[in-house]
């Protein structure tokens, strides 16, 4: 029987939980007041709650849960237990944030009712954004919005939020499961339709607007354009969580002197390496080629060492998304 390494369990629910603490968090009190669907039911859901006040944990979880049970019959049991209890969780934290804080933004310029709006001069009332939301009916307030700010804030938390997540072992579930079903019967690449559903569900921002003017619907073409800066910056942050800052690096080497360059990587820097005998494609010779990957701070001391033992060396640098094995991340822990 396998043995349970608790140590990194208990790390992983913690992120866990932290991360969907974190996403409703952003989703709820930054996304939302402005309007923002960064893809994903959490999106969409921000959408109608716009289109049709109505709390957006209820929107999202009546989405996802139907998704999840499609999904595992057409699919497969393939989400597991971290991502169902994510799923549960991100619905928890944001209905007690809902209930607690409503949907007032963190990030403003200032906070209006209906009573006070009459005072402000037209230019600064063209500027307000409308929120609206059920209790006891249908209640509104106004705030004047700074989207630069809101905007980098969220992809920030967002960026963590989900990069936590994934590092937990769970998936984002949602929208995902929409592209895993379009790529079993299409084969479309599944990061090719994830973008396309996402795109769409962010595009669906540029009718929240009420009014039909060409103005209005030229106005709004914000919200789909501040809601792709959110996904990009959320990509990047979800890179660096799940795979640190340094990126490893993987290098070839055409070199003459394959024996000072392999002492140097196996003595100097600690590293094995695999050499290969290629052919010269003009003058039809045998050449030594060297592959190995390193960390981006032993990358610096290995060119500088090439360039002293073999100045007429050909060095190719790739950047690796990942490495797995000896010296880097355990294949283990996937």
């Amino acid at each position: 029987m396998k043995q349970i390494n608790w140590k990194k369990e208990i790390d992983a629910y913690a992120m866990l939980i932290i991360g969907s603490l974190l996403f409703a968090v952003g989703d709820i009190m930054f996304s939302n007041p402005y309007h923002l669907a960064p893809g994903g039911t959490w999106g969409l859901s921000n959408v109608l709650n716009a289109i049709a006040p109505w709390k957006v944990s209820l929107y999202a979880v009546c989405m996802d849960i139907p998704l999840l049970v499609i999904g595992t019959l057409i699919l497969g049991p393939k989400f597991g237990f971290k991502t169902i209890l994510s799923t549960i969780l991100i619905f928890a934290f944001s209905y007690v944030i809902e209930m607690s804080w409503g949907y007032h933004p963190v990030i403003h310029q200032g906070i209006y009712d209906t009573h006070n709006l009459v005072n402000l001069p037209d230019g600064l009332n063209n500027l307000l954004v409308k929120v609206e939301y059920e209790a006891d009916g249908i209640q509104s307030f106004y705030f004047l919005p700074d989207y630069f700010m809101n905007t980098m804030v969220t992809g920030l938390i967002y960026g963590v939020a989900i990069g936590l997540v994934f590092k937990s072992g769970a998936t984002s579930g949602g929208s995902d499961i929409i592209s895993m079903i379009l790529h079993k019967f299409t084969k479309i690449s599944l990061g090719t339709l994830v973008m396309i559903v996402d795109g769409i569900i962010t595009f669906t921002t540029m009718f929240i607007s009420n009014e039909k003017s060409i103005d209005a619907i030229t106005a709004n073409l914000k919200l789909p354009l501040y809601s792709f800066i959110v996904v990009f910056i959320e990509g990047i942050l979800i890179d660096v969580v799940v795979d640190g800052f340094s990126k490893p690096k993987t290098v070839f080497i055409i070199t003459d002197k394959v024996d000072d360059i392999r002492e140097y990587i196996i003595k100097n820097l600690g590293r094995g390496a695999t050499s290969f005998v290629g052919k010269g494609m003009f003058e039809g010779a045998e050449r030594h080629m060297i592959y190995v990957s390193l960390q981006r701070g032993e990358l610096v001391k290995l060119k500088a060492a090439i360039h002293a033992v073999d100045p007429t060396a050909f060095v190719n640098i790739l950047d690796s998304t990942e490495i797995l094995g000896n010296g880097f991340k355990p294949l283990v822990e996937e």
